[in-house]
């Protein structure tokens, strides 16, 4: 038997045999990632290509929808429209996945692939595989199977949705497919591309399909439901039309492709389609090649590749699937943020997010993001050493680590004739990431990069010279806590920001980081076997422990705060510097508080009226009078949660020996990022500490320290030892 297919003139010829040759599932061979996520659990679902086919500009990361039961599983991109396939089986258009027989499940998701199930009529089995191929290919692969007693003819639309005026068919290529064109504002919702750096807005497009399409066509409609109709209406005429509008050209809401099937009971198929991007200013013949690429690509040795990645990971007996599922999120975030080295640097690096892409999100790493390498390195140890290494790369003759680093060079933003660097977590993550991957050059490189660094910060942050620390000039960046911060408001005058301060006040966070920085570059002279190393940074650390206590606790509260850089009292311009930030913590993640104030930290900790809140520890204690819990933006810190900041509670817990409570704060922090993840599979660069609805950047890096929180808590240092059996069976 011969299935024939008119196409533009020609007939394409696939037999049976044919098709049932090309009709194997994928195979996941590790049980550990098998997720079989339904709607509700809470997984993770954007996609982008894998570094070595990724690039930096007219880059295309998908977010699946496989959730949403008024819709079909769509694949969609900042403003490049909604992608999807609609079925005709026996004649009944099934659209909607709440009409599927059996709903979709995931039963794998890595940072680039998605591996789902489903029955979308009575008797057909369908593997759907989501690849992101490359940052301009991505591919739909189905696998098809007659279970049933019938025959059964499909036709499969794949469908391109981008209801804003700008989706333009140019022409069907029959060799090639629907080539289309649109447009994408550089506007962003929280920080916009920039105009001088070669984002494209005009894009060129190609929509194809293996078996080559039957037909295709354009439509115009603001929903997909009017695809539906549409499609329903060519099924209840007198003769049954077998071909979709043909238009070549013109405006369009739709670009559709056709592929028609025939099963018979036991038979199976497979079919392919992939969309492909480009900047329009490219040659369209690089279009057509990494289509055809991505089409004839091996699927299964991406799955294959995947497992490869994943094979480093801690494999942890998790209590629930939710904690497992969440796990494996988390690396898949960190991973798909990783570009391959262009520009000014060597080494990998990564941005904020593929999908969505804002403007200060994407192009350079700060030292604070870099904190996602602490769960990186268990995944992929050679490019945490890669992204680690810009730093390195890009420090200053003079010491300087700048506020960003990257492709287009070292980025340090004068303000006030200083150049501006960031929080110094440079050590603290170089050192965990070497405990990972034990690439002694590397601590070697780091250790002299972060001395020298620790001496810029001792000539300039340190401008009265008494051993305590104050932001630069332009510290409303450099404290990483950005403009919505109570004591900047103390002094706002009714600005959104507030007046920056930090650079007047001898500051507790700054001053609790270098002492972090000067401990880890102890325990790194120690590793290198450098004796007056180890005993000048372990000088330096005690240096500041006792300023730290000397100065900047207030007996009275119970609490650790700022002070005025030039009286050392808690007090600045008549306004108290009493507030309980969450930064009043960094003593006990810095190992300097001693143990009777750590008993009196741990008392406001665990006060559900100001810290202990449902969804983790806030950036204000909750009786604090500028407390708010509503997250309505990017940058806030008068309340919400960030977990980076709340994981270096944790880890200052631990340092404490509080282990239960730990527990409890991880606990919290899950429940944060797993509520987000069922209702809307994302993840948040800041989250509520009291309410399950807000709005903040989405997909941001650092959350990816979710599975660093896991590492910790049910492996502990048993997760730094070679060839350890990285299995636990529960916490104790």
């Amino acid at each position: 038997m011969k299935i024939v297919f008119w196409f533009r003139g020609a007939i394409l010829y696939f037999s049976t045999a044919w098709l049932m040759a090309l009709s194997t599932q994928v195979q996941l061979r590790d049980a550990y990632l098998r997720v079989d996520a339904a709607p509700d659990d809470p997984l993770f679902t954007t996609y982008a290509a894998a570094p070595e086919r990724s690039r930096f500009f007219a880059d295309k990361a998908y977010f699946m929808d496989y959730f949403t039961p008024d819709k079909p599983i769509t694949y969609s991109s900042q403003y490049a429209g909604e992608w999807a396939i609609i079925w005709k089986i026996n004649n009944v258009v099934i659209q909607q996945t709440r009409d599927f027989a059996r709903p979709p499940v995931v039963v794998a998701s890595f940072p680039d692939m998605a591996i789902l199930e489903y029955a979308p009529f009575v008797g057909l089995e369908v593997q759907e595989v989501f690849w992101v191929y490359s940052s301009g290919a991505a591919r739909i692969q189905l696998f098809l199977k007659n279970t049933g007693s019938r025959d059964l003819n499909l036709t499969l639309y794949s469908v391109l949705h981008l209801p804003d005026d700008s989706l333009m068919a140019v022409d069907f290529i029959p060799d090639r497919g629907y080539l289309f064109t649109h447009y994408e504002s550089r506007i962003r919702l929280h920080s916009n591309l920039y105009a001088d750096r070669d984002y494209p807005t005009h894009f060129r497009n190609l929509l194809a399909s293996q078996p080559r399409p039957v037909s295709f066509g354009t439509h115009r409609g603001c929903r997909f439901r009017d695809v539906y109709f549409a499609i329903k209406r060519k099924s209840k005429i007198h003769e049954y039309v077998r071909c979709l509008n043909e238009r070549k050209s013109g405006p369009a809401d739709f670009v559709l492709l056709q592929t028609d099937l025939h099963l018979k009971p036991g038979q199976s198929a497979r079919v392919g389609f992939v969309r492909g991007v480009q900047d329009a200013r490219r040659d369209v013949q690089e279009l057509f090649t990494d289509v055809e690429n991505a089409l004839r690509a091996d699927v299964q040795q991406q799955v294959i590749a995947n497992e490869a990645l994943f094979s480093r990971i801690p494999r942890i007996s998790f209590r629930t699937r939710a904690e497992r599922m969440v796990y494996l999120s988390a690396f898949n975030l960190v991973r798909q943020c990783i570009l391959p080295p262009r520009g000014q640097t060597r080494y990998n690096y990564y941005v904020f997010s593929r999908n969505p892409i804002w403007g200060w999100g994407h192009g350079h790493q700060v030292m604070h993001e870099s904190l996602s390498m602490l769960a990186y390195a268990f995944l992929a140890p050679p490019s945490a050493v890669a992204s680690q290494r810009i730093f390195i790369e890009q420090q200053y003759p003079d010491g300087l680590i700048p506020y960003r680093v990257g492709p287009r060079g070292p980025q340090c933003y004068p303000h006030k004739g200083v150049g501006t660097t960031s929080a110094p977590f440079f050590a603290w993550t170089s050192w965990e990431v070497y405990r990972v991957s034990q690439d002694r050059e590397f601590l070697k490189d780091a250790y002299q990069a972060g001395a020298r660094y620790l001496e810029y910060l001792d000539r300039e942050r340190d401008k009265d010279g008494d051993g305590m620390y104050e932001w630069g000039p332009y510290g409303i960046i450099e404290n990483v806590r950005d403009g919505w911060n109570v004591v900047f408001q103390l002094f706002s005058e009714g600005e959104d920001e507030g007046r920056d301060i930090s650079d007047e006040l001898d500051a507790l966070d700054l001053t609790c980081q270098v002492a972090n920085e000067a401990y880890h570059l102890s325990l790194m002279a120690r590793e290198l076997g450098d004796r007056e190393g180890e005993r000048r940074w372990s000088r330096k650390f005690q240096q500041l422990k006792r300023l730290i206590n000397q100065y900047m606790w207030d007996e009275e509260t119970g609490f650790y705060y700022h002070i005025h850089m030039q009286t050392h009292r808690f007090d600045f311009e008549g306004h108290s510097l009493k507030r309980k930030e969450i930064i009043g913590f960094l003593p006990l993640w810095a190992r300097v508080a001693p143990k009777d104030r750590a008993r009196r930290l741990i008392q406001h900790l665990t006060n559900p009226e100001s810290f202990w809140r449902k969804y983790g520890v806030p950036t204000l204690a909750a009786d604090d009078p500028h407390y708010t819990p509503f997250v309505d933006g990017c940058c806030r810190w008068n309340g919400p949660v960030w977990l980076l900041w709340d994981y270096m509670v944790l880890v200052g817990l631990r340092n404490y020996g509080y282990e239960r409570l730990a527990r409890q704060l991880a606990d919290k922090m899950m429940l944060a990022v797993s509520t987000q993840l069922r209702k809307n599979h994302r993840f948040w660069e800041s989250y509520s500490p009291d309410f399950p609805v807000q709005e903040s950047p989405s997909n941001y890096i650092w959350d990816a320290i979710m599975a660093r929180v896991f590492i910790d808590l049910y492996l502990g240092e048993s997760a730094f030892k070679p060839n350890s059996v990285l299995n636990h069976e529960s916490r104790e």
